[in-house]
């Protein structure tokens, strides 16, 4: 068994696509129209190959609520992996993107938390050699 997919919910694919490959460096993966949305997917250019993240449409009634739970309670959405959360955040900041958590040393990883601008928290996760 292994990951091949997960999601995080937009509001709009397009600036979310945006986000995640010009800000972030995601990949565009899949673009394929559904009706008014798409089957839209990045991929990590470290591991095209890899789990994809779809951009999903947040039309659905029970998201906003959830979404915005999470959010108040300052729980992330989905965590991204990187080598160096500190680079990460200073290259990011650069670029316009809120954190709500600077880099913070919780023993063995180094976390950080943002904004997606998409509705969601993103962690930014650099684990500590054992």
């Amino acid at each position: 068994m292994r990951i091949n997919l997960t999601s995080v919910y937009v509001d709009d694919q397009r600036a979310a696509l945006a986000f995640y490959v010009d800000v972030l460096g995601f990949t565009k993966h899949r673009d394929v129209p559904i009706g008014e949305d798409s089957w839209l997917t990045v991929v990590s250019p470290e591991a095209p190959d890899g789990p994809e993240l779809l951009l999903e449409p947040s039309g659905h009634p029970a998201v906003k609520p959830y979404r915005d739970a999470l959010v108040e309670d300052g729980i992330p959405l989905a965590q991204f992996a990187v080598n160096d959360v500190e680079a990460e955040y200073e290259r990011l900041t650069g670029m316009g993107v809120e954190f709500t958590q600077p880099p913070t040393d919780i023993g063995v990883s180094v976390i950080a938390v943002f904004d997606d601008t998409c509705g969601n928290l993103i962690q930014l996760i650099a684990e500590k050699p054992a």
